[in-house]
């Protein structure tokens, strides 16, 4: 358990920490890509100047990413080998979409984005920033399909003979490609960067202003931001929505710790804050329905009735059942060579009962319980910086328009502060998509104790502890260099400030 805690600690780090970088990669080339094209339709050197300088800082940010991206992929192999083994030819096949496709696409335009500028044609310098935030884009949702296949692993069966899990024809990929799980967190993951990197350019923008410089820049650089952060707040919104559905759908435990819920049933209140709830609205965020049916942590444990109708086992019945399809899937690979009848009867068995085999690693029913408090305050964070977030967005957005925005100090430091604030909002929604399924790597099918490599615990606590030290010093690094960018700021001409 020591090597199978320091692992997920290893990755969970691994994982925070590239996701720094991620959200404002997407949110900025959303920003930029919108400066230039009013370069081109406007034919205003400003607005070149300007886009200029969110690429550079974009530039900044996109390397340091793509180095914790590498890492992180490498860490199924060294930390989840028995993982990479039982989901390879599902996993990897989006991974490498993501990495043939998306990846090279974007690194391409990057370069013509980067150092194209009077080499290549307006329009075709303008076509590569698009297509660079655009591949940016399809790198995430290749990568969130996986990520949402172990959500809730759709379009693949269980093959006894090579004991890993298949996708069988295309329409099997497909279904993992439309995933609804899928599509929901990367329509909530890429909108949620536009917030960051809409609050990003507000921040920053409002930093020049506290200081008196490049007026006319950080006003139009802040109306952009603040509109791309508040369509992006109004469509994680949405996206949260079907987000709550889907969870309440194929993971209602992690609603349950999400919500601290120990006792379900029908018109369940929300709880903002413990003590403070408001009726029945869990039950409609859940299910759509006022009186819908919420499952607690307690019903999940004993068993329920869902809103379809359908008679949910208990854990312990799920236990007993995952037991039986191990039992099965030894007794066939052992006679399925020697006695091919009874390895049909054994492959029976096991095809009975596959869908729980996950639960029979499981040592005690309240193994399924994952850390509720930190889901549920992870979750309340989110929310509520989310909010506050979305107001600074709205006031710097509407007086940067009305041009009123100078002598609003007290907003040019809430939009400073709530940089930081927009990052913690991020990762903590993260952490409810991540611990908040625990015990499983795959939902249902393959606990993080099975999926564990064979490696000490030493190995483990070493390659952490690197990891810890080069990813602080890439950090500072990047801070620094962004921070020397922004102090020199653009390159706009004295009588455009």
């Amino acid at each position: 358990m020591d090597v199978v805690v320091w692992s997920r600690i290893q990755f969970a780090v691994t994982a925070a920490y590239h996701w720094l970088f991620v959200p404002l990669t997407l949110g900025l080339a959303l920003v930029m890509a919108i400066m230039e094209t009013l370069y081109v339709v406007k034919k205003d050197e400003f607005w070149k100047k300007t886009a200029q300088f969110w690429i550079k800082l974009f530039a900044i940010n996109f390397a340091v990413g793509i180095a914790t991206g590498i890492i992180l992929e490498f860490e199924f192999g060294t930390n989840w080998s028995n993982y990479s083994w039982f989901v390879g030819d599902m996993f990897g096949a989006p991974l490498a979409i993501e990495g043939i496709l998306a990846f090279f696409m974007e690194a391409t335009f990057f370069a013509v984005m980067f150092f194209g500028w009077d080499k290549v044609s307006k329009k075709f310098h303008l076509a590569s920033t698009w297509l660079t935030g655009i591949g940016a884009t399809i790198s995430a949702y290749w990568i969130l399909v996986a990520n949402g296949w172990m959500q809730n692993p759709v379009g693949t069966t269980f093959n006894p003979d090579t004991v890993r899990s298949e996708m069988a024809s295309a329409a099997a990929f497909w279904e993992v490609v439309t995933n609804p799980v899928a599509v929901s967190k990367f329509c909530h993951s890429v909108t949620s960067g536009w917030v960051t990197g809409g609050i990003f350019v507000v921040g920053v923008s409002a930093w020049y202003l506290l200081k008196g410089r490049q007026k006319t820049f950080a006003v139009r650089s802040m109306l952009i931001g603040g509109i791309v952060g508040l369509v992006g707040s109004a469509l994680v919104m949405l996206s949260g929505d079907s987000s709550g559905v889907h969870a309440a759908e194929f993971q209602p435990m992690k609603l349950a710790a999400a919500e601290g819920l120990e006792d379900g049933g029908k018109g369940v209140a929300f709880t903002i804050v413990p003590g403070v709830k408001v009726p029945h609205v869990l039950s409609f965020l859940a299910t759509h329905d006022w009186n819908g049916y919420v499952p607690g942590i307690n019903d999940i444990l004993n068993g329920y009735t869902d809103n379809k109708g359908n008679v949910v086992p208990s854990v312990a019945d799920k236990m007993q059942m995952g037991r039986k399809a191990i039992d099965a899937l030894a007794q066939y690979r052992e006679l399925r060579l020697t006695n091919p009848e009874a390895a049909a009867e054994a492959r029976a068995v096991l095809e009975e009962n596959v869908q729980y085999m996950g639960y029979g690693h499981l040592e005690k029913v309240e193994d399924v319980i994952p850390p509720v408090g930190i889901v549920f305050w992870a979750f309340r964070f989110m929310i509520g910086l989310g909010m506050l977030v979305a107001l600074v967005l709205l006031l710097a957005t509407w007086f940067s328009w009305k041009e009123k925005i100078e002598p609003k100090r007290w907003l040019l430091w809430a939009a400073i502060v709530c940089i930081p604030l927009t990052y913690i909002a991020g990762q903590c929604g993260w952490i409810v998509a991540e611990v908040g399924r625990q015990p499983w790597t795959i939902q249902g099918l393959l606990p993080v104790n099975v999926a564990i490599s064979s490696l000490s615990a030493g190995a483990v606590k070493t390659t952490f502890f690197i990891f810890l030290a080069v990813f602080a010093l890439f950090l500072a690094i990047e801070i620094r260099i962004l921070i020397g960018a922004i102090r020199k700021g653009p390159e706009v001409e004295p009588e455009k400030l």
